[in-house]
């Protein structure tokens, strides 16, 4: 038996229903919680135990954006793994190159796009965002489950695409406009702005359209919104030859990437570093503008 084919980078809640149980299907619960720490910064929670207590989609299996999915070993959160860490820990999912995959999370998707975009990025293309994710399918009446899922290990096999990650001279060179390309921003509109935020030096990077994650997605059921009111959001950029998006850790940068992949765009990349990288250097320009 082959894998449900993924013909787009998201499936709604009744595709999902429809092939739950199929063979090399793959179901993973990305969900990262981030409370506001008594400092007043935000922290960040593995989604596990509410996994396991509170409720999954049936099968579904725990992926950890936190330790496994990223580089514990990386000068920021969420640092992108090496490929050899990412093929362990997809293998240790369940997860071989034959397998389709469904990733979903309970925010806006943030953390599913994460989760797609490394995928993507490590050259395996059958994985799709849950349309509207644990919200979207809870509202719906959906069978749910707990408690832990272990997977059968597998053998995964990436194969790196450098091109869908930019780093911090490239996107150094496209605010000097000596490299051709166009930044978006997934973060907050009023840290875009500069109002908020926890960072000694705030704002965004010079020149940069503000795609906040949030405004991607319908309020009431976390659904991505229509393509063509996306395409409209990201319109300013689409003519542009390469789109760098970031934000804070790389992590609402993934919802803006996927955005711009459905709105159309063929030459996007992630700046894996973000404003974690780039604020700490105090001769990266920062602006303050209204968004």
């Amino acid at each position: 038996m082959t894998a449900p084919l993924l013909d787009s980078p998201v499936v709604s809640t009744q595709w999902l229903a429809d092939h739950l149980g199929a063979d090399h299907l793959v179901v993973l619960d990305a969900t990262v919680h981030v409370p506001t720490l008594p400092t007043g910064r935000v922290g960040y929670v593995s989604g596990h135990e509410s996994y396991v207590l509170s409720g999954h989609v049936p099968t579904a299996v725990f992926a950890d954006v936190i330790e496994e999915l990223s580089d514990p070993e990386g000068n920021y959160a969420f640092t992108r793994p090496s490929a050899e860490r990412f093929a362990a820990a997809a293998g240790a999912l369940g997860i071989d190159n034959e397998t389709a995959v469904v990733v979903y999370d309970s925010a806006v998707g943030q953390w599913a796009a994460r989760v797609w975009w490394l995928f993507r990025s490590f050259g395996y293309d059958n994985v799709a965002v849950l349309d509207g994710g644990y919200t979207k399918w809870t509202a719906e009446g959906r069978e749910t489950d707990v408690g832990h899922v272990e997977p059968a290990p597998a053998r995964f096999q990436a194969v790196e695409r450098p091109e869908l990650w930019a780093d911090k001279a490239e996107v150094a060179a496209i605010v000097a406009g000596t490299t051709p390309g166009a930044l978006v921003c997934g973060i907050p509109p009023k840290e875009f702005t500069g109002e908020e935020g926890h960072r000694a030096r705030r704002g965004h990077i010079p020149g940069s359209l503000s795609v906040p994650a949030g405004r991607l997605v319908d309020r009431g059921t976390n659904a991505l919104l229509p393509v063509d009111q996306l395409r409209a959001t990201v319109a300013p950029v689409l003519d542009e030859s390469r789109v760098v998006t970031y934000c804070n850790g790389g992590i609402a940068a993934a919802s803006d990437a996927l955005a711009l992949v459905l709105a159309g765009h063929g030459n996007v990349a992630l700046y894996d570093g973000s404003l974690n990288e780039w604020a700490a250097d105090d001769a990266a320009p920062l602006e303050t503008t209204p968004a």
